[in-house]
C-alpha cells in the first residue's frame, strides 16, 4: 500500500481555500490547518471537514502525524513558518515567492539538506504538463538553439496605499507578487542560470515597486526580457523563440496550450494538461519528490529566480522597512 501523506495548511486565506477545493490525491489527505486565531482555524476545518485545527504553530509542528506543511501565509511571513517546520522534521511546500531574498532561501535550503527534507515552491508553472511537452516538441522538431524568451505580466490595482499590494510593510510591489511568475516562465526555458544585464524600476507613491523591466542573459548567450506593472493591464503572455520557430503561450502560469509558429509562418496548437488541475499537479509532484520518484529540479529554478529578484532589488537599492 502506498503511504498516505498528511498535509497541514498554515495560513487560511483565499489560496488555502483553493488548495482544499482542488486537492485530490489518492495517497494524500489534508489532515490539519493552522491559524494565529484558533476560532478561524476551527471554522476553516469545520467548513472543509479537516480533522485537526490549531491556533498555534508550535502545537501543529508537535503533531507527529503531519508529514508536509503547506505555507499559505503572505510571502513576508513565509520564513517564519518554513524554518520551524523544517527544524521539526516536516517537508515544506511554500507559496511563492518562497522567501524574501536569496539569503533567506539559502538558510532554508541548508536546514532542508541537513534534515534530508524536501523544500519546494508552489509554482504551478513548473508542474504543468504543457511545459514538458514543449521541451519535447523543441527536440523532436529540431527547433535548434534557444535564442530569446519574453514574458509580460500587467495587473491593474486600484492605487490604495492600505492595500497589501502597495504596502511596503507587507512586502508589496510587483516583483515578488507577479514578477515571480514571469521570471519562473523565463527560467523554465533557459538552459543556464540567468544574470541581469539591465533593469529599471518605477516606484509607487508608497515606495514599493510599481513597474519594472529586467533584461537577462545566460552563459549560453540566451537572452530574456521581463516587463511587469501593477498599474496597467497587460497580457500574461510569454514568447519562446528558437532558431527554427517560436511558441506563444497565453496565461502562462497555468497554461494548457501554446501556439507554435515555424520559420515559414505555419502555425499549430500544442496542448497538454488541464488548467483546472494546476494545483493538483504540483501537489502530486511534491509527494513524488518526497517518495523519491521525482528529482527536486524545481528548487534549482526557484533559486535562480530568487537570485534574479534579489539582484534586481540590489540594483534598485530597494529594501523593505523590516529589512533595514
Amino acid at each position: 500500500m502506498p503511504k498516505t501523506y498528511r498535509w497541514a495548511i498554515v495560513g487560511l486565506g483565499n489560496i488555502a481555500h483553493s488548495f482544499v477545493k482542488y486537492f485530490d490525491q489518492p495517497d494524500g489527505e489534508i489532515y490539519a490547518v493552522c491559524s494565529r486565531s484558533q476560532a478561524k482555524a476551527d471554522a476553516f476545518a469545520q467548513e472543509h471537514g479537516i480533522p485537526k485545527a490549531y491556533g498555534n504553530l508550535d502545537d501543529l509542528l508537535a503533531d507527529g502525524q503531519v508529514d508536509i506543511v503547506y505555507v499559505a501565509t503572505p510571502h513576508n511571513y513565509h520564513l517564519d513558518t518554513i524554518m520551524p517546520a523544517l527544524k521539526a522534521g516536516k517537508h515544506v511546500f511554500s507559496e511563492k515567492a518562497i522567501t524574501m531574498s536569496s539569503a533567506q532561501l539559502t538558510a532554508a535550503k541548508t536546514v532542508a539538506a541537513e534534515k534530508q527534507l524536501i523544500l519546494a515552491e508552489a509554482m504551478t508553472l513548473y508542474h504543468m504538463p504543457l511545459y514538458q511537452k514543449l521541451h519535447d516538441f523543441a527536440i523532436e522538431r529540431k527547433l535548434g538553439a534557444l535564442k530569446m524568451v519574453q514574458a509580460s505580466f500587467g495587473s491593474y490595482k486600484e492605487p490604495d496605499v492600505t492595500n497589501r499590494f502597495f504596502n511596503p510593510d507587507l512586502a508589496g510591489g510587483a516583483l515578488l507578487d507577479i514578477g515571480v511568475y514571469a521570471l519562473a516562465f523565463v527560467r523554465e526555458f533557459l538552459t543556464a542560470k540567468p544574470y541581469i544585464t539591465g533593469t529599471t524600476m518605477h516606484r509607487f507613491s508608497s515606495g514599493v515597486d510599481e513597474s519594472e523591466t529586467i533584461s537577462l542573459r545566460t552563459a549560453n548567450d540566451e537572452l530574456a526580457t521581463v516587463a511587469l506593472t501593477f498599474r496597467a493591464k497587460m497580457p500574461k503572455q510569454g514568447i519562446v523563440a528558437y532558431e527554427n520557430g517560436y511558441f506563444t503561450i497565453d496565461s502562462y502560469p497555468r497554461a494548457e496550450q501554446a501556439l507554435f509558429t515555424d520559420s515559414t509562418g505555419k502555425t499549430e496548437i500544442v496542448k497538454a494538461g488541464d488548467s483546472k488541475q494546476a494545483m493538483n499537479y504540483e501537489i502530486a509532484d511534491m509527494q513524488k519528490m518526497i517518495a523519491g520518484q521525482l528529482a527536486n529540479t524545481s528548487l534549482v529554478k526557484t533559486t535562480d529566480v530568487m537570485d534574479v529578484m534579489t539582484a534586481a532589488r540590489d540594483q534598485w537599492d530597494y529594501r523593505y522597512p523590516f529589512e533595514k
